[in-house]
């Protein structure tokens, strides 16, 4: 099991209640490659719908890549913020209790502590990614890159998530 390291135990104590309940991916369940793909699918066609060049990384609990997908004319950098927004969410959504990178960004912004993040790799407070849940946790996590605006980014890591939540197994 990973330590964890000094700047989340302060930032826990500085978000306040609900984040020391951790959540502990018990079920086993790991998101198919088959999933994780119309997933991305479905966000980047939601952002290319809107006029938006992105990328779109969808990340197992363990922080591997499962899909990713270069939009049409998405710069370089995207490749880099879709996978860290993914990162963040998936590794950090189940320690501080959210579902979407945004919600967690405005609480941070409160936090003293939440620059020191910044010093863990592939960590990012930006908004545009979320958490897809099998079995009443966090299995995945896609994020977005590229669009003008990390809530535009979001909305496109929804509708990805959307596209395939009547798949994944409902909690017991």
């Amino acid at each position: 099991m990973k330590p964890i390291s000094l700047p989340a135990v302060l930032l826990a104590f500085a978000l306040g209640p609900g984040a020391a309940g951790a959540q502990v991916r018990n079920s086993g369940y790991d998101l198919p490659v088959a999933l994780a793909v119309e997933a991305a699918t479905a966000a980047l066609k939601a952002c290319e719908t809107a006029g938006y060049k992105v990328s779109v990384a969808v990340v197992d609990s363990s922080g591997e890549t499962r899909a990713f997908l270069k939009g049409d004319h998405a710069t370089v950098h995207t490749r880099e913020t879709s996978f860290r927004k993914a990162y963040t969410t998936v590794t950090l959504g189940p320690v501080f209790g959210f579902d979407a990178l945004g919600a967690f960004v405005e609480k941070a912004r409160a936090s003293p502590v939440a620059a020191s993040f910044l010093t863990v790799p592939n960590i990012i407070l930006l908004p545009g990614a979320v958490a897809i849940r099998a079995k009443g946790e966090i299995v995945a996590a896609i994020g977005v890159g590229g669009a003008p605006g990390g809530e535009k980014d979001e909305a496109c890591a929804a509708a990805g998530a959307a596209a395939i939540k009547t798949r994944l197994p409902a909690a017991n």
